[in-house]
Parts: C-alpha cells; structure tokens; sequence
C-alpha cells in the first residue's frame, strides 16, 4: 500500500470577471471527480448552502454550479473568533460530447453535491468481439 500524504486546501474566492448585484464573497467549492466506466461522478463541498439555494445548469457545454448561502442564519452572530468564511459558491466545468447531458443528475446532502454525468454510448469502454 502506497502511502499518500494529505493536505488540507484554503478556499479559494474566485476571481471577479463581472460585477454581481449580490455583495458577497464567492468561493470555488473544493472539488473532487471520479471516473467509472458508465459515467464521471463531480463531489463538491458547498456547506452552509439549502438546495432551493442552488442552480446547475448545462448551456454551451459548460456545466455550472452556483450555491448561495442564507446570509439571514448569519445576522444575529456576534463573531468572536472566526477562520470559516461565509459566501457563496460558483464553479463552471466544460463537459466534452462524450458526456450525455440530458442524463446529468445531481443531488445536494449535508452541505455536499454530487453530479452524475453519464458517458454517452460511444464514449464507454467496449470489447470487440474477434471473428
């Protein structure tokens, strides 16, 4: 077994490219993909976020996730000491033709959302029968 050294990731803010009309920070949620034969799986960490909060869209093969937080729950809190910082989450993926995009499923659990995106028929793996 291969020991693999693990490192703990700072949120990242993701850069500003237009003026948004909401006045709050925007993080790129840490991400991981899986890849099976049938499909690639995306686990992103979006805490804090309630899933009528979030939007998943597919427009010109660009998948984009956008989480926003319930600043409301926050309001009251007289912070004391603080490394968590609150925001939204944004992150866009480009998904290639081998990806079957009327498939893509997605599901938000304990601040953590997970989409299934489907490989189209021509991209899975397929055995050649030899005549």
């Amino acid at each position: 077994m291969v020991e693999q050294e693990l490192s703990v990731q700072q949120k990242r803010e993701v850069e500003k490219k237009q003026e948004r009309t909401i006045p709050a920070r925007v993080f790129l949620p840490v991400t991981d993909i899986f890849e099976t034969d049938e499909a690639l799986t995306v686990v992103l960490e979006m805490p804090g976020v309630d899933k009528q909060n979030v939007d998943v869209m597919v427009e010109n093969d660009v998948l984009t996730i956008e989480g926003r937080i319930d600043f409301s729950k926050y309001q009251e809190l007289q912070p004391v000491y603080t490394e968590y910082n609150i925001g939204n989450y944004a992150r866009s993926f480009e998904i290639s033709s081998k990806i079957k995009q009327d498939g893509i499923s997605a599901e938000l659990k304990d601040g953590v959302m997970t989409l299934v995106l489907p490989k189209a028929d021509t991209a899975k793996a397929r055995k050649i029968k030899v005549g």
